[in-house]
């Protein structure tokens, strides 16, 4: 029997060029644009092969579901990371994640989107002070988004 070291749905997959345009098109469902698992920051690896040289997308764990074309308009060429800066624990080692996505991933841009609520801003800080503490820089973006799906700031940090 095969032994298995931690959760199996912790495994990284490589998901990109998985999609065909051509069957959204003929059936008009949205596909799916995620290109990686896992999405949790607390479980990726700053430094997996869809991170290298990636336009990344950190994003505060309710962002998805408040904005309705987050797949098609966001996700849409970039790789993934969620989290919450209210509920996650373990804040300093997201901190360090995205320091290495940018030293070690060589990341392109780093755009982060947060929920228009006051603990979100949370997650634009941790992102900010690893930009700042970062050997590279890159380029970061932040929007925030409204409680209903509303894009209310779009700037670059």
């Amino acid at each position: 029997m095969a032994q298995f070291s931690g959760c199996p749905g912790s495994r990284m997959v490589d998901l990109r060029g998985k999609n065909d345009p051509a069957k959204e098109e003929a059936t008009g469902k949205i596909q799916s644009q995620l290109r990686q698992w896992p999405i949790q920051l607390h479980l990726i690896s700053p430094t997996a092969s869809y991170y290298q040289g990636a336009d990344v997308l950190l994003t505060a764990d309710c962002v998805g579901y408040a904005l309705g074309g987050f797949h098609p308009e966001y996700l849409k060429g970039k790789s993934l990371a969620i989290a919450c800066p209210k509920l996650d624990e373990g804040q300093d080692i997201y901190q360090q994640k995205i320091k290495s996505w940018i030293d070690d991933a060589q990341i392109n841009t780093l755009t982060v989107l947060i929920m228009q609520v006051p603990c979100c801003m949370g997650l634009l800080n941790l992102a900010q002070q690893a930009a700042k503490e970062a050997n590279r820089k890159v380029p970061v973006k932040y929007m925030v988004v409204g409680i209903q799906g509303e894009v209310l700031k779009e700037e670059w940090a």
